[in-house]
């Protein structure tokens, strides 16, 4: 099946899943389209047709019929604009509000019948496999001046670190929670970083080879003493994760394997590992910490220069099937 025939396929199965074939949406008489005017107009007061047909990208014919249906139905009036006389400001009547009510509460009845059999995991998988359709589809991936990076979390929401790994999660902002390890999770995040790191900068299967020994030694040799480790959870699913291990020397520890779900990102994620391991490194008595990166993670960089990390050195090296540019930060914590 090609690219074309499988988002026509999905097109038919989610109109026809979700009811959009019936002439009319549930406890309405309203269209599809007439029902998407209608929601613009009861969502902000005192807006004018051309700003609703932008809005919707709706042709302006299209548009000035379902208005004219509105206006015959009491739906919908209509007054001057003060500033500009010929620009007709489009309200809601009492009529138009109640009808705009009772389609609003037939749509919410209908996605909870659908909704409900589902159960909560596969409920979640559902709005993440939404969320992402949104990302790229609307082009939000593209702001970014290089390639996004499965270390990237930009905003500053944030979430309360959890001070160490036999605590449970922490409830915060939206459906994300800060919690420990369980059983899986080390096998999960291997996976999930070679599979990103494979799409987003083409680097080969030594990359998983190389965190599947750092996830190894963290499990044969983990100190609660002088570790931890997070990961996040976003809607029930782990969205990303950051491991604080010990290193060579003893005052110092190291920062590893950072990375956030392209789901999740956005939300201040990135940022906030790098914030709990920081803080559980300073209470575990560590005086410095150390991190070693690759200059094209950009969006990384940032986090770190913005938690206080210093490049101290830079080292050309080929691995993972490309000519990268290692760096070295650090962060003094006394």
């Amino acid at each position: 099946m090609t690219a074309i025939d499988e988002i026509r396929s999905f097109n038919r199965f989610y109109t026809r899943e979700i009811g959009l074939l019936d002439e009319h949406l549930p406890a309405s008489d309203l269209s599809l389209a007439e029902a998407r005017v209608l929601y613009e107009l009861a969502q902000q007061a005192g807006q004018t047709a051309a700003e609703i047909g932008r809005r919707l990208t709706m042709d302006k014919a299209h548009l000035s019929r379902i208005l004219s249906r509105f206006r015959t139905r009491g739906y919908v009036s209509s007054r001057p604009d003060t500033a500009h006389r010929k620009r007709l400001i489009l309200s809601l009547t009492d009529a138009g509000r109640e009808t705009f009510t009772q389609l609003d509460a037939g749509t919410r009845t209908q996605i909870e019948a659908m909704l409900t059999p589902l159960g909560q995991d596969k409920q979640h998988r559902l709005f993440s496999a939404m969320r992402e359709i949104r990302t790229v589809l609307s082009g939000a991936e593209t702001v970014h001046p290089h390639p996004p990076s499965p270390l990237e979390g930009e905003g500053h929401e944030k979430i309360k670190p959890s001070p160490s790994m036999g605590e449970g999660g922490v409830g915060v902002n939206a459906g994300v929670k800060l919690r420990s390890l369980k059983v899986g999770d080390l096998g999960w995040i291997t996976h999930r970083q070679a599979v990103l790191y494979n799409q987003e900068y083409g680097w080969d299967w030594r990359y998983e080879g190389l965190v599947s020994g750092i996830m190894a030694r963290f499990a044969a040799e983990f100190d609660p003493a002088c570790e931890d480790a997070w990961v996040v959870e976003h809607d029930g699913r782990i969205a990303g994760s950051i491991f604080l291990m010990k290193g060579d020397d003893p005052a110092t520890a190291k920062l590893r394997l950072l990375y956030v779900e392209p789901s999740a990102r956005g939300l201040g994620i990135g940022s906030t590992l790098v914030a709990a391991c920081i803080a559980r490194a300073r209470a575990l008595g560590y005086t410095r910490l150390s991190l070693w990166t690759n200059d094209l993670l950009v969006s990384a960089r940032k986090i770190y220069q913005a938690a206080g990390f210093t490049l101290v050195a830079e080292e050309r090296h080929h691995s993972f099937g490309h000519d990268l540019v290692g760096q070295t930060w650090e962060l003094a914590l006394n």
